[in-house]
């Protein structure tokens, strides 16, 4: 991987290359039960690594747990400075189907069985991946914290936040990462993003290629493509790249050619004209 979209310094983690792999769609259709085929899901992860990506983002629920497992077998023993990041706070009771549960107790066990399936001792980046508005911020910000005084957790990030969470989330641990939706078509987390360059938190944009209509032929990112030479999802990516240095990409797929074809956005500089063409959308 080009060393040109640079890399990022993420708290309590370290500084990773500013493109990452997403591993929710190594999964089943519906992000629900076993790939169609397990070996090609574990050669796109390898291809991961060898492409030169040393930060992956996976979540219990993704599976469930079979993405963690997925990981594990195509990677084991983990290269040195690859960091895995999870997440946990979301059960799964069908295809497509996702329900923010926060108890205590349940991000704890959650975040041991994390620790199994990855064969590691201590989880690198550890992500609430959904609040439970149902149950006090505190709990589950408190469990979180003590899972990281205790050496189970490296850093630890939250995931589908506002302002206010993060704020209220900082009275307990050090924000380290935010996962927000967000990409060309979806800009409602600007103020977050805002919000996270100012203090230095990560930003990690997920369905980072998610444009929507402005990725179909004779959009403003079609043009902007044909004019650099270069695909819509590189230019979708790049975009991102350019919208903040603490933005971290994770984009995610099961297929290598896409793969190789999302990493090439680490080439690909925007001039200013194809960046306000692209604001303007």
């Amino acid at each position: 991987m080009s060393d040109q979209a640079g890399n990022i310094t993420v708290k309590d983690l370290g500084t990773t290359r500013r493109l990452g792999f997403g591993a929710m769609r190594i999964t089943g259709e519906g992000i629900w039960g076993e790939p169609a085929d397990r070996d090609s899901a574990k050669a796109v992860v390898r291809r991961a690594v060898e492409l030169g990506i040393d930060f992956i983002d996976t979540a219990d629920s993704y599976g469930p747990e079979v993405s963690e497992r997925i990981i594990a077998e195509a990677l084991q023993p983990y290269p040195q400075g690859l960091r895995i990041a999870t997440k946990a706070g979301q059960v799964r009771t069908g295809p497509g189907k996702w329900i923010p549960l926060g108890r205590p107790e349940y991000l704890r066990q959650q975040a041991e069985l994390s620790l199994r399936r990855l064969g590691v001792d201590k989880l690198d980046l550890f992500q609430l991946h959904r609040i439970d508005r149902t149950i006090d911020a505190a709990e589950q910000f408190g469990v979180m914290a003590e899972l990281q005084k205790e050496g189970k957790v490296g850093a630890l990030g939250l995931s589908a936040v506002s302002i206010d969470d993060i704020e209220t989330a900082r009275e307990h641990f050090t924000v380290a990462t935010v996962q927000n939706r967000y990409n060309l078509a979806d800009r409602e987390s600007d103020d977050v993003l805002d919000y996270c360059t100012k203090n230095d938190i990560a930003f990690i944009p997920y369905a980072p290629i998610d444009g929507g209509k402005l990725m179909d032929d004779g959009s403003a990112v079609d043009a902007v493509a044909t004019r650099l030479g270069a695909s819509r999802a590189q230019v979708a990516l790049a975009w991102l790249l350019q919208r903040s240095p603490m933005v971290l990409p994770i984009p995610g797929t099961a297929s290598i050619p896409h793969l190789e074809d999302n990493m090439g956005a680490a080439e690909l500089t925007l001039d200013a004209a194809s960046v306000a063409e692209l604001d303007a959308a």
